[in-house]
């Protein structure tokens, strides 16, 4: 399965989490990546991230596709990563009004 993995966690936890989801994923931008995974692969990363999060103070959000293809990737400003797909980041409602 194709997954974008976004986090937001304490300062002091940030790092360890990095490091956690490199080992899984493609690096995209601060705290996002994106991948292919399988579901065993998921599992084992959502579980070692519960180990290092603080339930009550941060934030793990994972968006799953059985396939890649219907994600479109823009970039607006400096692109981080040469990745070609990424859920499209700007909102095309906003744009058209």
């Amino acid at each position: 399965m194709y997954v974008i993995l976004v986090y937001d966690f304490g300062e002091n936890r940030v790092a360890k989490m990095l490091k956690l989801c490199r080992k899984y994923l493609s690096w995209i931008q601060n705290s996002v990546f994106e991948g292919e995974i399988s579901e065993v692969k998921l599992k084992e990363l959502k579980y070692k991230a519960t180990l290092i999060m603080n339930k009550e103070e941060d934030s793990l959000i994972i968006f799953k596709s059985r396939d890649e293809n219907w994600l479109n990737k823009e970039i607006i400003g400096k692109e981080r990563s040469s990745i070609d797909n990424f859920l499209e980041i700007v909102d095309q409602y906003k744009i058209q009004h």
